[in-house]
């Protein structure tokens, strides 16, 4: 049986005085689709922080790619392949939905010229169903396009897992 690309054993975390994480322990094989499902409250999205980092576990071990990231920082989770998309969306209202997707790949991307990096944000934003609205601003844009466009922000890094909180 093959390694999953992620896996959790053990992991718990505390935020404050609250104890939200109880040894959670499960695997996301590659290519394959897991969701997380429970009743608000449960601890879904600390879970996702807490692989992202943003959260740190006090026990237990997550696993990316069979590299032990429990301790890392968040960038250099990202940069290991991991994208997170919050259910805020974390878009910036004051930058054109274009400038939204070119600032994770000037920031944390490879070197690529000005038209590679445009050239990656009209393809993704096609995916999306959004080629359209690479000039409008998020508050143009409905709750779901901004969700979608929080999409394409992480799709453009080409992620090997995406973490996807409240995707509805």
């Amino acid at each position: 049986m093959a390694e999953p690309l992620l896996s959790l054993r053990g992991v718990k975390t505390d935020i404050g005085q609250y104890h939200i994480l109880h040894g959670v322990e499960f695997d996301v094989p590659e290519g394959g689709l897991t969701m997380l499902l429970g009743r608000n409250g449960a601890g879904k999205t600390t879970t996702l922080r807490t692989i992202m980092g943003l959260w740190r576990a006090v026990a237990g071990e997550i696993r990316f790619a069979g590299e032990d990231i429990t301790r890392m920082s968040t960038p250099d989770i990202a940069r290991l392949g991991i994208a997170y998309v919050p259910e805020t969306m974390a878009i910036f209202a004051d930058l054109t939905v274009q400038e939204n997707l070119a600032f994770p790949l000037r920031r944390h991307g490879k070197s690529r010229t000005e038209e590679e990096i445009n050239d990656i944000i009209l393809e993704t934003l096609s995916n999306v169903g959004l080629a359209h609205a690479a000039d409008l601003m998020p508050s143009e844009l409905s709750g779901g396009m901004r969700k979608r466009i929080g999409l394409a922000r992480s799709l453009v890094m080409h992620p090997e897992i995406m973490l996807y909180d409240e995707p509805t």
